[in-house]
């Protein structure tokens, strides 16, 4: 047996503001699929149906009326933060380590290798700590370095 549908209801100045916002402007197509969700809604069809017709999964219909109950339209049209750490190296320890790579490899050595690298820019103070990974992920994004074998050496 299913649950019962429980009631809907948009005030009819967020009604006009949701209908003005999908119709109106270039905006985010999650954000567009929210409100005609909550659009939907209102018409008295259950989540399931108000997702099958704008594109989303129930349970994505169910958060989005849940945040518009708690806080407004605006912040169940709102993307939340994603999870995800904090960038490890930044623009300027980028830039360094870039020109880092860019110069002849260290005495000794017939070139850098990524953990060369990463030990040399802790040892510069360029980073306090940095992995060879890391050093792999920042200059991939670079036109000095020749790609990564296996051996952690550059280009053969």
């Amino acid at each position: 047996m299913s649950r019962p549908i429980t009631p809907f209801t948009l005030p009819a100045a967020d009604q006009a503001a949701l209908e003005k916002f999908t119709r109106t402007g270039r905006r985010p197509v999650r954000a567009v699929r929210r409100a005609q969700a909550l659009l939907a809604l209102a018409t008295g069809i259950g989540q399931q149906a108000a997702g099958a017709a704008v594109g989303l999964g129930r349970q994505a219909v169910s958060k989005v009326r849940r945040r518009y109950e708690e806080a407004g339209w605006q912040a169940a049209l709102a993307e939340a933060p994603r999870s995800g750490g904090p960038l490890q190296v930044d623009g300027s320890q980028r830039a360094a380590l870039t020109a880092l790579a860019c110069t002849p490899a260290p005495v000794g050595h017939s070139r850098w290798t990524l953990r060369l690298l990463a030990d040399k820019a802790v040892e510069l103070a360029l980073v306090e700590a940095i992995s060879h990974e890391t050093v792999r992920q920042v200059l991939k994004k670079t036109n000095c370095t020749p790609t990564a074998s296996s051996t952690g050496v550059w280009g053969r």
